[in-house]
């Protein structure tokens, strides 16, 4: 085994190629962490302490601290479910050590606070590459177990939680657990995708998985309509590796359902000189957009834009990783284009049923509601199962959709949206909830009293304290 600092591997990978390392590692800056907001900037919360964690062999005692307490990461996680309003936040920021790895196995151990984006830095160039990755690269590890995260290759790999084998789990009374599959079986059941709240994972070990370079072989196919959409995925998902969709979500009814999927597979291609695969980062979004510039007009004129940018029904090209995976990570502070309210991202999984009769119905209600959303991820998820007890992914047809928060109007609609979803048969994603009622998550996750008991008694959020009032 082989063990590495991320700090002090890629300090002395730069310094090897004469580039001083002199800028945190990864595009978020501490100030956006030091914020403890979500990535949606609702609901507003105020923890009353912050206790950062540097080290793992200087850890606090938590059964002291007052009140409840629970991790936070970088704050991507969209609802409530990393806020603690009036409680503590553990900030596990601090704990961004690689601990070891083994090549021979493709075995990573590192501790919880390891941000995705300092992986790749390290690990891209050496031809290892994430087993699973969600549309953000700056997500800690913990985040990653905590809400089971799962992405474009969904149909072959499954979730994040599918190939992490090991991590070391301390309870508020100091008890610290290794959990596997096998050994505290459970506890690793309940901690992936439980939302933080079954303790704090301080290091935690997953399988990496080879890739022949930093490129991706991608092909764009438009579509124009739902049922031509899974003509094209029902192929994809058997050629490509990774796929997703766009969809525009504020078309009329002649052309509902159109949009672009977005295919692709590791290229073989060499290595090109660094400089050329370099994520190409925009200036940040300077101040908050004002929310009136946000209206059906404007979102509507935006995707048919995007819409009509590409001419050819099929596109092919090679493209680096980076721009592949993570687009919006190009713009820093993105949210801030939604205004100072935020925004509202919904994502649900509902089964193919009905001649997709349910999510017609479920579009036609968004186009109608003169809310509307131009950031619309369209996938199908495969049948590969989680180990999550709270895992939210499952054999069907998923959509993430971001609604600009208009108070009464835009949770009016989440609730009707609530209710479709429900009787189709899904639901609805919690770690990117904000507003979910108690009543709808106990019965999209009948499974949440069996989780409970797993839950520490000293951690809770925002989100768990609604939806189990």
């Amino acid at each position: 085994m082989e063990e590495l600092s991320v700090v002090d591997a890629i300090k002395a990978d730069e310094e090897a190629q004469a580039k001083p390392h002199t800028q945190p590692i990864g595009m978020l800056a501490s100030a956006r962490a030091r914020r403890y907001e979500s990535w949606g900037r609702f609901p507003k919360s105020n923890p009353k302490r912050v206790v950062s964690l540097h080290w793992l062999n200087d850890l606090p005692n938590l059964e002291s601290i007052e009140g409840t307490i629970l991790p936070h990461g970088y704050g991507r996680s969209y609802g409530d479910s990393c806020l603690n309003n009036e409680g503590t936040l553990i900030d596990i920021t601090g704990l961004r050590r690689f601990i070891s790895f083994d090549p021979e196995t493709g075995l990573l151990r590192c501790e919880s606070g390891v941000m995705l984006a300092d992986i790749l830095t390290y690990f891209v160039p050496r031809g290892w590459f994430l087993p699973v990755t969600p549309g953000t690269k700056f997500v800690s590890i913990g985040g990653a177990i905590a809400n089971d995260v799962h992405g474009k290759n969904h149909h072959g790999g499954g979730t994040f939680g599918r190939h992490v084998t090991a991590f070391e789990l301390l309870r508020s009374d100091g008890e610290r657990l290794i959990c596997t599959p096998t050994q505290n079986p459970e506890m690793f059941r309940a901690t992936i995708g439980g939302l933080g709240l079954t303790g704090l994972i301080l290091w935690a070990e997953f399988r990496m998985r080879r890739i022949p370079g930093p490129f991706i072989a991608e092909e764009r196919v438009k579509f124009k309509s739902i049922e031509e959409f899974f003509e094209i995925s029902q192929d994809a998902d058997e050629r490509f590796e990774y796929t997703a969709a766009w969809l525009d979500c504020l078309t009329f009814k002649q052309y509902q359902g159109r949009g672009f999927c977005m295919l692709g597979n590791h290229d073989r291609l060499q290595t090109l000189p660094e400089q050329q695969i370099k994520p190409k980062n925009l200036p940040p979004v300077p101040v908050d957009v004002p929310s009136f510039l946000l209206n059906p007009l404007t979102m509507r004129m935006f995707n048919e834009v995007i819409y009509n940018m590409q001419i050819p029904k099929r596109i092919q090209r090679v493209s680096p990783y980076d721009g592949f995976f993570y687009p919006l990570d190009a713009l820093q502070d993105w949210n801030r284009m939604y205004g100072k309210k935020g925004f509202l991202q919904y994502q649900f999984v509902i089964p193919y049923n009905d001649n997709y009769r349910a999510l017609k119905n479920i579009l036609n209600e968004i186009s109608g509601s003169g809310e509307g959303s131009f950031l619309v991820v369209f996938k199908t998820f495969g049948e590969v199962s989680s180990p999550g007890m709270l895992s939210f992914p499952r054999k069907g047809v998923t959509l993430a959709l971001d609604f600009p928060m208009r108070g009464s109007s835009t949770l009016e609609l989440c609730t009707r949206l609530d209710r479709m979803v429900r009787e189709s048969g899904g639901v609805v994603y919690p770690a990117k909830d904000a507003r979910m009622s108690a009543a709808d998550f106990q019965a999209f996750y009948p499974q949440w009293r069996e989780f409970s008991r797993y839950v520490d008694p000293k951690f809770s959020s925002s989100f768990w304290r609604r939806v189990t009032s």
